[in-house]
């Protein structure tokens, strides 16, 4: 039967990252334990700061990329306006070199930021994966659980079904654990997954039917979830309800602050963030500039919207992992400004020589073709634009006007000795 969701990740290489960032977290927790505050709030922000730091090699490597790729892509351009329209293989073959000749005079590989990005993406979605399932990488939580749910078995499925909002999301894991009868610890993961996304609405029934063993748990998980005063295990939408009937609105406006603090923090970050050069004379990059313009836009909206929504717990580590890259970004920018792109180049060139001659190639001469290359496409005449040839037409019509009869012989000899006339002054 495939792992439900409280059993630790199985998918090929990411299980590994996933199981890395549990031990992370766990040791987290841990240490917030033995100074006396295990606080599930305070957990997440210290992890994604941990986590972010680990990463920030990577990220100052990836927007050094991005500024010289800022150098590179006219020439880049260039060279794709010189070749356009041109699909034979001659042509597609020496547009290739010349590129590669681009990159090889930078010292950069086309390939580009892909790696940063490749190790980047599968650890922030582990990210996500730790924080969402929280028993499943720190013991201590677990260990909240574990009493209660060995106290249930399938019979109790009933109950949960018919009280507990949370189980319609686990109810295939529920009905494959059921019928696998010799795998009876499946189901108690999945009473943990259930409870560990059940409302305090969902924990009054559930205390209501199993009296002080449930209300343990409850206490054991509201110590560890109860952040400036918040339920992180309730959603804002959950939590403004509840608050608004009880009649306590400090509580309504810290829910609030959630989304809006996600959507803020989302925007400043996005701002903040290297922003690619547009060129107005460059049509064809107008509906992908156009699409990123709007992503910048709905991404903070869908991060607030997902906010109120969504266990507080998730809010907190959006607000943390987007006030993180904020401070990153402006520590990076302030770094990547004192930064001499040309000297940056020539280091690059340097590292690029060495390997080609480790590789038995000549990198000189490469160096140097990419110089020749790049030399040509940079000095190519402007492409005149249709005034400018009509203006042009327009000129040559009346140096070679003359009296004669448009046509006639003569016309056309005057029109021969104008021209070798104005070309030999």
């Amino acid at each position: 039967m495939a792992d439900i969701l409280l059993t630790s990740n199985s998918t090929p290489i990411f299980k590994y990252i996933v199981w890395v960032l549990g031990k992370i977290i766990n040791i987290i927790f841990e240490f917030l334990y033995l100074i006396h505050i295990p606080n599930i709030g305070l957990a997440i922000v210290l992890f994604t700061i941990v986590i972010y730091m680990l990463m920030m090699p990577l990220t100052i490597k990836q927007q050094k990329f991005s500024k010289l790729s800022a150098r590179m892509n006219p020439e880049i351009q260039a060279i794709q306006k010189k070749y356009k329209g041109k699909t034979d293989q001659q042509s597609m073959m020496a547009m290739n070199q010349e590129t590669r000749a681009v990159y090889a005079k930078y010292g950069v590989s086309p390939s580009g930021s892909c790696l940063q990005l490749l190790i980047q993406l599968p650890v922030l979605f582990a990210l996500y994966r730790v924080i969402y399932q929280m028993p499943a990488y720190v013991t201590k939580i677990r260990e909240c659980f574990d009493g209660f749910v060995q106290t249930l078995g399938r019979n109790d499925i009933a109950f949960f079904q018919e009280n507990v909002s949370s189980f319609v999301y686990y109810r295939k894991q529920f009905t494959e654990s059921a019928l696998a009868g010799t795998k009876y610890g499946n189901i108690q993961n999945s009473f943990i997954d259930v409870l560990n996304r059940a409302s305090s609405s969902d924990w009054d029934k559930i205390i209501e039917q199993y009296g002080s063993s449930a209300a343990s748990v409850n206490e054991s998980l509201m110590k560890y979830n109860n952040f400036l005063g918040l339920n992180i295990g309730d959603s804002p939408s959950a939590i403004i309800r509840n608050a608004i009937n009880s009649g306590a609105w400090l509580l309504v406006i810290m829910a609030v602050l959630i989304p809006i603090l996600s959507a803020i923090t989302q925007w400043v970050n996005i701002k903040l963030a290297p922003q690619p050069e547009t060129n107005n004379n460059n049509q064809e990059q107008s509906p992908m500039m156009a699409s990123m313009k709007t992503m910048n836009m709905i991404m903070p909206i869908m991060s607030a919207v997902f906010c109120y929504t969504l266990p507080a717990g998730m809010g907190i580590y959006w607000i943390a992992s987007a006030l993180v890259r904020t401070v990153q970004q402006i520590v990076i920018n302030k770094h990547l400004n004192k930064i001499d792109v040309d000297e940056m180049m020539k280091k690059n060139i340097e590292k690029y020589n060495e390997k080609m001659k480790r590789m038995g190639l000549p990198a000189q001469q490469l160096n140097n073709t990419a110089k020749l290359n790049t030399r040509s496409v940079e000095t190519q005449k402007p492409q005149r634009s249709k005034e400018e040839k009509e203006e042009a037409i327009k000129k040559a019509t009346e140096y070679y006007n003359n009296n004669a009869k448009p046509g006639s012989l003569t016309a056309k000899a005057n029109m021969v000795k104008q021209y070798n006339e104005k070309n030999n002054k």
